[in-house]
């Protein structure tokens, strides 16, 4: 993989995913606490995978509009990196959270038009990163890991104060395209590399991070 992209393996349930995905080179490994995922994880389950972690690759928490005790036992009993926010919260909370926690965080905005744009730039201004998602379909149970992508032209040539991240329906099959038509440097994959929701593939794990270098 080119040293200027990094692939962030999301939704690890199973112990046995991390040296899956850091054989394959993934750089970032996220952690869902979100009780409605099929990639949500227990405190503990969660804390035990996390010690396993070697430095130098990234621990992300993701969650979805938690209120401060939630996160409090989050960063308390899991050794992490990073937040990853992936709900409605406001650049105001973002803003709070950082100052809380002195953990770099990642928000997450989903795009489907260009009226998503300028979200983007608001968020950069309090987020140490971006996550450029697509956006989920009325009614979806879940803000991310639907399998949807959306318009890449979008965001084709754009770029933001600080580092993002694109994902959204990224698969082996298409993620060599995404970079191409967005100049990612970083991209996120959490269906994309499962067998069944939640449960993670090895050979999917390799077979996305090798075309990610091509």
């Amino acid at each position: 993989m080119p040293p200027d992209v990094r692939v962030k393996i999301c939704g690890i349930t199973e112990s046995a995913d991390i040296p899956a995905a850091l054989l394959a080179g993934a750089r970032y490994l996220g952690f869902v606490f979100f009780a409605p995922s099929p990639r949500n994880l227990d405190l503990d389950d969660a804390a035990f995978m996390a010690r396993s972690v070697p430095e130098g690759i990234a621990k992300v928490a993701l969650t979805v509009d938690s209120d401060d005790a939630r996160l409090d036992e989050i960063v308390e009993m899991v050794p992490l990196d990073m937040l990853q926010l992936h709900g409605r919260e406001t650049p105001e909370r973002v803003a709070a959270l950082r100052d809380r926690y002195r953990l770099p965080v990642m928000k997450s905005v989903g795009v489907a038009g260009e009226a998503d744009l300028p979200a983007l730039e608001e968020y950069a201004r309090v987020a140490d990163q971006l996550l450029v998602d697509a956006k989920p379909l009325a009614g979806a149970d879940l803000p991310g890991g639907n399998g949807i992508a959306f318009d890449w032209r979008l965001i084709a040539g754009r770029r933001w104060s600080v580092p993002w991240m694109l994902a959204g329906g990224l698969t082996a099959e298409n993620v060599a395209d995404a970079i191409r038509l967005t100049g990612a440097r970083q991209v996120d994959v959490s269906s994309g590399v499962e067998r069944a929701p939640g449960v993670k593939d090895a050979d999917r794990i390799a077979a996305f991070i090798a075309a990610a270098r091509a």
